[in-house]
């Protein structure tokens, strides 16, 4: 019987790390359904975009006001998980603040004593997230795309994180031993006098207590992260060192157009020979995107590491003009596109079966795609490098080269291009007319 709690607790913490575990599996699953893309070029300009941009936040601060409370937050929360370690080893071991006798009263109560000050704080900011995201009129939270649920999520975490806090110091307030070193307590010993009158016994109950359920909430909030926006906790590092280094409005060759230029150039291809199905060089043939498995590997990990914040939508000149396009909308569609046909292969056994739907007119109209201007600014407002530009482009070469849906303006442009070398409509010889003297 006197083992049973630390069996309990090992239990909890295989499931909760299995879970984990299997759910990071799926991700990683659904995001080699992309294209393979060379990223490993530029090592160390890699490292240091991500040192500064996902572990330094160097974006974020480009707006003051919300960088510096997200970053009470990152530097709390991370911080303050560093007591999950103790409270993994008291767990399995049916110890009691283990790291106390390791580290002495100074060091300890001084790490205590910390954790509890950045807690308040964490606290303190997540109420203000709270209060912005909900009674604040702050246009990028109220944009369409953040109805229903991804409105809930944002909520469910900042729910979390108060209660998490919360059961910290409740923890700390309750330890009798704990408050009667006198170390390490600058908050909890406020919370103290809300226990007088209780017997040692219930004090006790309720430090095991709010010691199970901060360690099990962290468990929950570890696996809902799977299911919620803030994969980018863990995404973000990734991202920021797979992003694109080349100049920002510099577009890649298709493989595609490579391969039908080659194929036009060879005396001794058959231009009628169709592809079988299924098949590489029938792959390769499609030009642009229609669905998630024609973007690549890495378009598809900005999908899943984008934090909705909206500032890409709030800097967009197509969205501020009132046109269709939110480049936050574009990531969201396509990361709830990539979890629609993650689920189909799990409901079928590991293989896609056509569901009759794709990214393209299912979740992002065409109206979206051509009111982006390419501008970037999408790119530049994003504090963890996500590139819905990317998304953008590559959905546009499919809409011209495989449906030749551009809009008419653009069509009569190329027809132009072709038949006379500009985009005007006159010919070749007039086109330096305006170089002449009157």
């Amino acid at each position: 019987m006197h083992y049973l709690p630390n069996i309990f607790f090992a239990l909890a913490l295989a499931v909760g790390i299995g879970f984990f575990a299997m759910n990071i599996r799926k991700l990683f699953r659904n995001i080699k359904l992309g294209k393979d893309v060379n990223r490993t070029d530029k090592k160390s300009e890699r490292i240091k975009n991500m040192l500064m941009i996902a572990l330094g936040q160097s974006k974020m601060v480009k707006r003051p006001f919300s960088g510096f409370l997200h970053i009470i937050v990152y530097v709390g929360f991370i911080i303050i998980n560093i007591e999950v370690l103790e409270i993994i080893i008291d767990g399995l071991f049916g110890t009691h603040r283990v790291f106390l006798g390791f580290l002495g009263n100074a060091l300890y109560g001084f790490l205590i004593a910390t954790f509890e000050i950045l807690a308040v704080l964490v606290f303190v900011v997540v109420t203000i997230f709270w209060t912005r995201r909900n009674l604040s009129n702050i246009k990028r939270f109220l944009s369409k795309e953040m109805k229903g649920w991804p409105k809930r999520d944002g909520n469910i975490i900042l729910y979390f994180e108060m209660v998490i806090m919360t059961l910290f110091l409740v923890m700390n307030a309750s330890d009798t031993l704990f408050q009667q070193a006198g170390i390490g307590n600058p908050i909890s010993q406020f919370i103290v006098p809300l226990f007088d009158g209780f017997s040692l016994a219930s004090i006790h109950t309720i430090e095991r207590t709010a010691w199970w359920f901060h360690i099990l909430g962290i468990l929950v909030f570890l696996n809902y992260l799977f299911y919620s926006k803030h994969l980018h906790i863990l995404l973000a590092f990734p991202n920021t060192y797979f992003a694109d280094l080349n100049p920002k409005g510099q577009f890649n060759n298709l493989e595609s157009v490579t391969n039908e230029v080659k194929l036009m150039m060879d005396p001794d291809a058959d231009p009628y020979a169709i592809p079988a199905e299924g098949t590489e060089e029938a792959v390769l043939g499609k030009f642009g995107a229609s669905d998630v498995a024609d973007l690549n590997w890495v378009q598809l990990l900005n999908a899943y590491t984008c934090t909705e914040c909206g500032r890409c939508t709030s800097s967009c000149p197509a969205s501020l003009t009132g046109k269709e396009l939110s480049p936050r909308k574009i990531m969201m569609d396509t990361r709830d596109r990539l979890e629609e046909v993650g689920r189909n292969i799990d409901a079928n056994k590991g293989t896609f079966v056509d569901d009759g739907k794709q990214l393209l007119n299912d979740y992002i109209t065409p109206e979206e795609l051509w009111a982006c201007t390419s501008c970037n600014a999408c790119l530049e407002e994003c504090p963890v490098n996500i590139d819905p530009l990317s998304i953008i482009m590559d959905m546009r070469r499919y809409l011209v080269m495989e449906e030749s849906a551009a809009p008419q303006e653009l069509n009569s442009m190329m027809t132009n291009i072709e038949n006379n070398g500009a985009p005007w409509q006159y010919s070749q010889q007039d086109r330096l007319n305006w170089t002449k003297e009157e």
